[in-house]
């Protein structure tokens, strides 16, 4: 049974197939750039942030979690040959809203115990954070600190309003 939202998939991917130009574009962003932001469907990276079809990478994660990101970067990096990243983390994040203890709670009175087990695979860390701005500069710090990305990276980190579709910078 087709949902109504894969019809909309469907649907709308024939109206952009049907002008679509850039096939040709190189595998490597041609930037030279990697954005980490939040899965938040408020967010639209490359209307917000500026990036045209093959400029970046834009890595998203709930809470723009640089742990979580970490080996989308480094292919990246070692791979793809970007030399910067932006950490873009936002006013309003649902991460901000609970702590590790409350997630595991919903995941065992809704999926139950067998489920909560699987919690183990990230060591039941959700990646929570009390202050946004403390944990762009936490997120940041741990990208220049890893042995996995080079001093030679340019990282920095960012805070994107919702309520303005403003960026301003932390770090």
């Amino acid at each position: 049974m087709v949902t109504p939202i894969q019809e909309n998939l469907v649907t709308k991917n024939k109206e952009y197939a049907s002008s679509f130009t850039d096939g040709h574009l190189a595998l490597p962003p041609a930037k030279k750039y990697a954005v980490v932001t939040c899965m938040d469907a408020r967010i639209d990276p490359a209307l917000a942030y500026g990036i045209n079809l093959g400029d970046a990478h834009v890595i998203r994660n709930a809470g723009a979690s640089a742990k979580d990101a970490l080996r989308s970067l480094v292919i990246s990096e070692q791979l793809l040959g970007t030399e910067e990243i932006l950490l873009i983390k936002h006013t309003g994040c649902g991460m901000l809203t609970f702590k590790n203890e409350d997630a595991a709670g919903i995941v065992r009175k809704n999926l139950g115990e067998e489920a909560a087990a699987e919690l183990g695979a990230f060591k039941g860390d959700f990646l929570p954070f009390p202050n946004l701005e403390g944990a762009v500069v936490e997120d940041v710090e741990f990208l220049k600190g890893s042995k996995l990305i080079p001093e030679k990276i340019k990282v920095s980190g960012w805070v994107y309003e919702v309520e303005t579709g403003k960026v301003r910078g932390v770090i």
